[in-house]
């Protein structure tokens, strides 16, 4: 495998709800369509879903076809630095994800334990911020 992916769902503030790694030969459509199914039997009030243009077309219809939720696909107007509503909530969690050093390069073997490193990470954090 040449590299790995990570697909994060996140809350409004940037906590982790759910996470999905695999290889990197995965579009973004289907690591999406996995990061949603893993969090259908969680999350069943969720209705609202932001996704940048990177989750456009099938991913959309399989979410409408499968769950409850509505999903917005935030688009850049042009090219260029633009600050786009929402979108940043997902980056940011991965540049908190990022100032770990367990998870600054994928030491793992399998995708599971690196699932599991995100979700320590993320607890970590969680736990730092409540003083």
């Amino acid at each position: 495998m040449k590299g790995r992916k990570r697909h994060v769902l996140t809350d409004t503030i940037g906590l982790l709800l759910a996470v999905v790694v695999h290889g990197a030969d995965v579009q973004d459509r289907d690591g999406g369509e996995r990061v949603m199914a893993k969090a259908t039997a969680s999350f069943g009030r969720l209705r609202l879903i932001w996704a940048d243009g990177g989750y456009a077309g099938r991913f959309v219809g399989w979410v409408a076809a499968n769950t409850l939720w509505r999903v917005e696909i935030v688009r850049r107007k042009s090219k260029g630095s633009e600050l786009l509503p929402r979108r940043w909530v997902a980056e940011r969690t991965f540049a908190w994800l990022g100032k770990c050093r367990r998870l600054s390069k994928d030491y793992e073997y399998t995708t599971a334990s690196s699932e599991a490193f995100v979700q320590i990470a993320m607890i970590h954090l969680m736990l730092r911020r409540l003083d």
